[in-house]
């Protein structure tokens, strides 16, 4: 069997590609990071791969908006091998300010308001300062391949900008209903709750979200900064064979690619 392959996309500020590398490919999975000037330059470096990621960090320093500068990059010269990216039933997940830039460029949620406008985006933190910290998830989506079915998963978060808010009333209800929230924000005991259960006050806790085919993913937590079990804040108290909870995410990737490829 062919090995799945990966693309990391790499940009000036983005921080967290190496992690996201070795996390792949202790999946199982062959991962190579790539810049998007080259993929400007050559899109068929898409063709191979089958899981695209947009890893975190500061993308562009985060000039204007958490991500909005490489959004635009990937709406103006990426558009379209993205979406048929997409459309060919292959991955993409976004980390943190990957999550961000899925959101700027409409990949994520994948509707828009009846004028055209954004209908979701992520914003300032409610308690207006950078957020360093463990949360707890819930799954919330059923369709989502990256997730394990009723698996509350416990991962970092490090961001200033990861309030999920929506343009109306209609649009959060329409996220909810068609199932695009993908995790939520929960305590220990899997209840909602205010800061810092919440920490940056999402509306209705939402921490990730997916589109309609379940195969694109954005959250804001990392998945890749728990791989192994040393780096649980608590490791010396878990068990030795224990499975990191960000793994869940990058193993459930892989385990879809070898299945339908």
């Amino acid at each position: 069997m062919n090995k799945v392959k990966a693309i990391v996309l790499r940009a000036a500020g983005i921080n967290c590609d190496q992690e996201t590398v070795e996390a792949l490919e202790l999946a199982g999975a062959q991962a190579a990071r790539l810049h998007i000037n080259s993929i400007i330059k050559d899109p068929s470096a898409l063709d191979d791969a089958q899981i695209l990621v947009f890893p975190g960090g500061f993308s562009y320093g985060d000039d204007v908006a958490a991500g909005k500068i490489l959004a635009n990059q990937v709406m103006h010269h990426l558009g379209d091998a993205v979406r048929g990216f997409i459309d060919a039933g292959k991955l993409v997940i976004g980390i943190c300010n990957g999550f961000q830039v899925l959101v700027k460029t409409g990949i994520l949620p994948g509707f828009s308001e009846s004028d055209g406008s954004s209908s979701v985006t992520i914003t300032y933190n409610d308690s207006a300062k950078f957020e360093d910290r463990w949360v707890y998830l819930e799954p919330a989506a059923d369709n989502c391949v990256f997730i394990t079915p009723g698996r509350r998963l416990y991962l970092p978060i490090a961001h200033g900008e990861g309030k999920v808010v929506t343009k109306t009333p209609e649009s959060l209800d329409k996220l909810l209903e068609e199932g695009h929230a993908a995790f939520r924000y929960v305590d220990s005991a899997g209840g909602q709750g205010g800061f810092p259960v919440n920490p940056n006050g999402s509306m209705e806790s939402i921490a990730a979200l997916t589109d309609t085919t379940g195969r694109v993913l954005g959250l804001m937590p990392h998945p890749e900064r728990f791989i192994r079990r040393t780096q649980h804040p608590f490791w010396t108290r878990m068990p030795e064979n224990m499975e990191a909870d960000g793994m869940t995410i990058f193993n459930n990737a892989v385990e879809y690619v070898s299945t339908n490829f």
